[in-house]
């Protein structure tokens, strides 16, 4: 264990005790049977949404400029969906931590595991170029069963929620890597090891670029094409779904060809294209509660100002 981390166990302060609450009320919620566990998230997603009133503006704002085809029902209709899917999120992220592995693969289908493999059993590291979407937890613990590769996550203001989610996904991935530790990440995929990397959020700093997101002006981190060229690696897009019946479909597409390119903008564009079509699929599911119109520079506009008229 690294110098800047803690046991879980150092965290009992009763400051922390709400989250462990939560944690010991979660780990029963999944001991129940997986489509009576995922309808109780569901209904905790109704709940945020009914009082999540910033939250829920962030919501409409992201679809309404996202979908600008679906009418106001429409739009409205798609916020509780997603926020229903949260819900679910919340039971797979307990899944992901505590449930069995022969129940797991029970509910889940990996289309294109034959790309990964090939380009490992090459020699070649591999970016798993992924997403942010509301089964993310879940996903990334069947594919692990078949395919070792390392996670990239992001410190929490807290660290104990760090640790946290840390630890839930030390329960998948072989090792996790900080997502701005980028010469882990290289040194990673010189070893001819796989990465899961997700570059879909808003990033405002060196090597973010202006590119559209649904026609819509983001900022977007370019380094996938760095990380890619000096790790010497392929970059295979990798989706999950959860389907209607509470089962899991995972899709790793072909690597991109000509990949890195010259040009990391058109390279990320390209990422840009394979998402949006999968999110095409399930748009609930995508993570719209994240601002991902934010720290445009000066004479773009503020998506963000009105929310108020969005509560």
């Amino acid at each position: 264990m690294t110098v800047d981390r803690k046991p879980l166990r150092s965290y009992s302060a009763l400051k922390y005790w709400p989250t462990w609450i939560g944690m010991g009320i979660l780990r029963l919620l999944c001991l129940l049977p997986h489509r009576s566990a995922l309808a109780v998230g569901r209904g905790i997603g109704r709940v945020a949404h009914r009082f999540g009133g910033s939250r829920r503006a962030i919501v409409r704002r992201n679809i309404e400029l996202c979908f600008p085809e679906l009418t106001p029902i429409e739009r409205d209709a798609l916020v509780l969906k997603h926020f229903r899917s949260l819900g679910m999120m919340l039971i797979e992220m307990g899944l992901g931590r505590w449930a069995k592995d022969r129940n797991l693969v029970r509910i889940t289908k990996i289309a294109g595991l034959e790309h990964l493999q090939k380009a490992l059993e090459d020699g070649r590291g591999v970016i798993m170029l992924a997403a942010h979407f509301t089964t993310i937890e879940i996903s990334g613990r069947v594919l692990a069963m078949s395919t070792p590769f390392d996670g990239v996550y992001r410190k929490n203001r807290s660290e104990f929620i760090t640790e946290l989610q840390r630890t839930g996904r030390e329960r998948t991935v072989t090792r996790t890597i900080e997502k701005r530790d980028i010469k882990k990440m290289i040194r990673t995929l010189r070893e001819g090891r796989a990465v899961w990397y997700a570059p879909d959020q808003s990033y405002n700093r060196k090597g973010a670029e202006i590119i559209d997101f649904f026609g819509v002006p983001a900022m977007q981190t370019t380094a996938t094409s760095t990380l890619a060229r000096l790790g010497n690696a392929v970059a295979i897009p990798f989706f999950p779904r959860r389907l209607k019946d509470g089962s899991y479909e995972m899709t790793l597409l072909p690597p991109f060809e000509n990949f890195p390119s010259d040009d990391p903008v058109a390279d990320t564009r390209r990422y840009n294209e394979v998402l949006e079509t999968h999110i095409r699929t399930c748009p609930e599911q995508y993570f719209w509660i994240h601002r991902k119109f934010k720290d445009l520079p000066d004479g773009y506009p503020d998506y963000y100002a009105d929310l108020e008229a969005l509560k």
